[in-house]
């Protein structure tokens, strides 16, 4: 089962977000080589794909899990908890329904 999982940031958290961003990017691409993974991106803190110093809000993470244990427990482990990226962290079982 897909499961959507969504990172809201701390305040000011690009300097740390960047320092962790090639760990992060590392799992991302072994969900995608895996076939896991259904897209996965930042939340601009503005209007702009490239947001330069106003960072970023958070992100959105959709890959397919055996469960919801499996979901968190890779969220956990995620280099941006770790680094204090993330305020908190929130999951839940997605359905893909389109583009079918």
């Amino acid at each position: 089962m897909f499961y959507a999982i969504v990172g809201r940031d701390v305040p000011d958290s690009l300097e740390r977000r960047l320092a962790a961003r090639p760990a992060h990017l590392e799992r991302l691409q072994a969900l995608q080589q895996a076939g896991r993974l259904l897209l996965a991106g930042p939340f601009p803190a503005i209007d702009s794909n490239d947001p330069g110093a106003a960072g970023f809000s958070g992100s959105l993470i959709v890959a397919e899990f055996d469960s919801f244990a499996a979901a968190q427990a890779w969220a956990d482990a995620d280099p941006y908890v770790a680094a204090g990226v993330y305020a908190d962290v929130a999951i839940q079982p997605f359905k893909k329904v389109l583009p079918a």
